[in-house]
């Protein structure tokens, strides 16, 4: 009999720890997380320029978030060794699931709340621009919006968010991080079935 149990998202993805979540659940650290994401590898002084934040503050939260193992840091990157620059942690993580429930169960709701505040907020921005987009006066894409319908299992439902998440990661891996051209893009990917 084949194993029915669902597999994550992401194989390398790891459980949140009550850290992790109390790290990611403040908006500032999101932010941050956010930034140095973009920039690929930071210090506090770039992600305090570039989200108009104090440096001390930003130093802080980078702390907070290493110490979650959210971020970590990239040597590789640093002019000497009091120079401190950060980087992403390259691993996904899950807040909780049936076979490993969340750790701090109010943490993680006020956390999936918060999230899903913010994917709202991107389909608002996405959808005030859209107007423009559909009627030929803004060519430039800045966002979009699909909706597909399909009638799969679980498992098939499954296997799409691996695929999904593989090609994420090929083609960022292979992006050039010095291309003018280069811009942040917010990926939000949500599914659900008729059932909820």
């Amino acid at each position: 009999m084949a194993d029915e149990s669902p597999k994550p998202v992401h194989p390398d993805a790891r459980n949140a720890t009550s850290a992790m979540l109390k790290a990611y659940a403040h908006p500032l650290r999101r932010r941050i997380v956010k930034a140095v994401g973009a920039r690929g590898h930071a210090r506090a002084a770039d992600i305090a320029a570039d989200l108009g934040v104090p440096a001390n503050s930003v130093s802080f939260h980078l702390r907070v978030l290493a110490d979650a193992d959210l971020i970590e840091e990239a040597p590789e990157h640093a002019r000497d060794k009091r120079d401190r620059v950060w980087k992403a942690v390259e691993t996904a993580w899950n807040v909780g699931s049936p076979e490993h429930p969340v750790e701090d169960e109010v943490l993680g709701n006020a956390l999936m709340a918060s999230l899903v505040d913010e994917h709202f907020d991107m389909v608002r921005r996405v959808m005030r621009w859209a107007p423009d987009y559909v009627a030929g006066r803004n060519p430039a894409v800045h966002g979009t919006f699909s909706q597909r319908n399909l009638r799969l299992t679980e498992a098939e439902f499954r296997e799409i968010e691996h695929r999904i998440n593989d090609v994420i990661h090929e083609i960022a891996d292979a992006h050039d991080p010095d291309d003018p051209d280069g811009r942040v893009w917010t990926l939000d990917i949500i599914g659900a079935d008729d059932t909820i």
